[in-house]
């Protein structure tokens, strides 16, 4: 009676690991709405205008996403009015714009020296793909016109609007930031001296890394679930790990610093396909290979130019850019941990068991294996 108990238990358990994975990946197989964060530069000219030189996805604000908690519009409340709004010419969604300005400058987002301040359209442009299923970048001219000698600025970024990157260009230390829906900036001041420290560099990107795995990540998720399916002793996954961690972190400072640069639409194919071997290896080995942590080393290295990539639209501060590296890395590895240990507390019971590589393993791999050839398929075809 124990023994029925347990296989049933145990079929539930599979059962719950591997839906969750293809629930996710249903979630998150499109790219063709992802969500990205907004930047801006911000400038004083002539002491009493300060510009903000963004580049953001308007359809997505005049929708009303909330882009605190999607990583795709296609997943969001709001989805018919965002695919209305990207059908639309550019020269109707500029009539919108003024839209997205009032309802900011309601909110208060920019506040000079204690004042809250109406912001004005300045000049816009259209980064307009032909084919509607991508997302349409829209960069804006923003001003702010302030008085004489003013002195500090605060940036209240609105809950729901996402990631938010401010650079503070044309002066000595200027500071660089990255603010998350609902937050403030600190006190800003306008003739420079602002720069983070070190430390406080090193801090903020860590979460930028670990966002990167958990939630959005998902196919370094199923890549890091591909090694851990490989055998029930830890030994092998510390060598699989090490040798990803070290390969991904030499590509991603290369990456970073701009001496290496291989096209997305190269890397992401072939990321997909590392995860389509380490899946199917699990499927006709049980064991740690000699030449396997060589190869997940060279996927590493592929892996490491997809978080450069990540790095390369949130920008590093040029002051702190080590820290800052350093950070984001610190990052990807507490979530890539967080992704062991959460399959760990899924089916690590059963990992003694004789049964476990038959009934868990090798199911868990070959849906892994499938969502990964399709990856492939969708990033080199469509």
């Amino acid at each position: 009676m124990v023994g029925a108990f347990n296989k049933i238990s145990l079929k539930l358990r599979l059962w719950a690991v591997m839906s969750s994975i293809c629930m996710a990946c249903a979630a998150t197989v499109s790219h063709a709405h992802e969500v990205l964060p907004t930047l801006s530069d911000m400038t004083v000219v002539d002491d009493t205008v300060l510009r903000f030189e963004m580049t953001l996805n308007a359809e997505a604000f005049l929708a009303g996403i909330d882009l605190d908690v999607v990583e795709d519009t296609d997943e969001a409340e709001g989805t018919t009015d965002y695919n209305t709004l990207r059908a639309l010419p550019a020269s109707d969604l500029a009539q919108r714009l003024p839209e997205l300005l009032r309802d900011w400058t309601n909110q208060q987002i920019v506040v000079v020296d204690g004042a809250p301040q109406p912001l004005s359209l300045g000049s816009y442009a259209f980064n307009d793909p032909a084919d509607l299923e991508q997302p349409r970048q829209t960069d804006i001219v923003m001003d702010v016109y302030m008085p004489p000698a003013s002195q500090s600025v605060v940036i209240n970024w609105p809950a729901g609007n996402g990631a938010f990157v401010l650079r503070q260009q044309g002066v000595n230390d200027p500071f660089t930031g990255l603010l998350q829906g609902g937050t403030s900036s600190p006190e800003i001041a306008l003739a420079g001296g602002g720069q983070a420290t070190l430390w406080q560099a090193f801090v903020n990107y860590i979460p930028v890394g670990f966002d990167h795995i958990l939630p959005k990540g998902l196919d370094h998720i199923l890549f890091v679930l591909g090694l851990f399916f490989l055998s029930t002793r830890l030994r092998p996954l510390i060598w699989q790990v090490s040798a990803f961690t070290l390969a991904h972190t030499v590509t991603l400072a290369l990456g970073a610093m701009g001496w290496v640069n291989v096209p997305g639409s190269i890397v992401e194919p072939l990321i997909a396909a590392s995860i389509v071997y380490v899946a199917v290896e699990n499927i006709f080995t049980s064991g740690l290979s000699p030449w396997r942590p060589f190869v997940i080393f060279g996927f590493g290295l592929l892996h490491g130019l997809g978080f450069a990539s990540v790095l390369g639209e949130f920008g590093l501060p040029e002051g702190q850019f080590i820290p800052a590296l350093i950070g984001f890395n610190v990052g990807v590895e507490f979530g890539q941990l967080t992704v062991i240990a959460i399959a760990f507390v899924l089916v690590g019971w059963f990992m003694k068991r004789d049964w476990y590589r038959r009934a868990i393993a090798i199911p868990a791999s070959c849906v892994i294996a499938a969502v990964g050839a399709y990856w492939c398929i969708e990033r080199v075809f469509f």
